[in-house]
């Protein structure tokens, strides 16, 4: 009798272990909760209190689907929307704050196409990117490069432009062909603005928040994702620091914490008071939380470092 009961109790113990262990997984490996409100950092309130500019400016988006905006609840929704002008719903600590409200003579095009490689961004700067008049300030938002890397899922071989599952060694030929691209668009972009630009160019984010299992994401595994991630990354930065007007969006750094861990307490990217997923259910775009970070982190690389704010003495801070 006793050696049956602690046999029960051995059996209760483990069949309690089991679905403890079951809800721990479920809970921080499967759930991808998005949370709701704000996200990302604060925009000073300073910022935006005054007139930047009676400049005519352009704001032109360029790039892929981040920046056409898929993954946005609505189209108001969109980080280049929301930059532009606060939709009606717009949270309390960002109202007031879009370059509408300082940049009087502000006018906008999105050319961003959702799907595109940097190939393709070539492309619409060459044929879609007017010269602009020299009494025209550029504001250009771009990302590119993200779709070289996940396209197209492993389903096919890797090539150019389409590398997911590439080893380094195949891929190396194709980062440096990126390199050489992505000067090239950024030179063309500042040349069609005689009166002068600013770009504002991301890198690229890691919905694996930096841990590199694909299948974290529902994606074959891929050995040296994080390795060729980083390789393009060091481009982008590379092509901004050579040039004054090209500053760097982190979007890399602002996004970790926010992917498919985002929820595991125990590693070193968990982020306390929003540890929450901030990617669209396809995981290459934003969700809607995170199109408001992206929003944010643009804003205030802007206000650090646009020379529009001191272009007019009579606003100068």
């Amino acid at each position: 009798m006793r050696i049956r009961k602690t046999r029960l109790t051995i059996v209760c113990f483990i069949g309690i272990l089991a679905i403890a262990c079951a809800g721990f997984y479920v809970r921080y490996f499967m759930l991808r909760p998005i949370g709701s409100g704000p996200a990302g950092p604060e925009v000073a309130d300073e910022s935006f209190r005054k007139s930047w500019s009676d400049r005519p400016v352009k704001l032109v988006g360029l790039g892929d689907s981040v920046t056409a905006g898929l993954g946005a609840d609505s189209p108001d929704h969109t980080f280049f929307q929301r930059m532009i002008e606060n939709p009606s719903d717009e949270f309390v600590d960002m109202q007031g704050k879009s370059l509408s409200s300082v940049l009087p003579e502000l006018t906008t095009e999105n050319l961003a196409i959702s799907g595109s490689t940097s190939k393709d961004h070539l492309r619409v700067i060459e044929d879609r990117l007017s010269l602009h008049d020299p009494d025209v300030f550029g504001l250009v938002v771009m990302t590119s490069g993200g779709n070289d890397l996940i396209h197209s899922y492993g389903r096919r071989p890797p090539k150019e432009c389409a590398m997911y599952g590439a080893t380094m060694a195949e891929a190396e030929p194709w980062i440096a062909s990126f390199r050489s691209r992505l000067n090239d668009m950024l030179d063309k972009v500042t040349a069609a603005f005689p009166g002068g630009c600013e770009i504002y160019l991301a890198d690229i984010y890691d919905p694996t928040d930096g841990v590199g299992d694909a299948p974290s994401v529902y994606l074959p595994h891929w050995p040296d994702a994080l390795a060729i991630h980083e390789k393009y990354n060091e481009v982008i930065r590379e092509c901004i620091d050579a040039r004054p007007n090209v500053f760097h969006v982190p979007l890399h750094e602002t996004f970790l914490g926010h992917g498919s861990h985002a929820t595991q307490f125990w590693r070193s990217t968990y982020v306390a008071e929003d540890p929450y997923y901030w990617f669209y259910e396809n995981i290459e775009d934003p969700n809607d939380r995170g199109y408001d970070a992206i929003r944010r982190v643009f804003l205030n690389e802007i206000v650090d470092h646009s020379s529009l704010r001191v272009s007019d003495k009579s606003v100068a801070e």
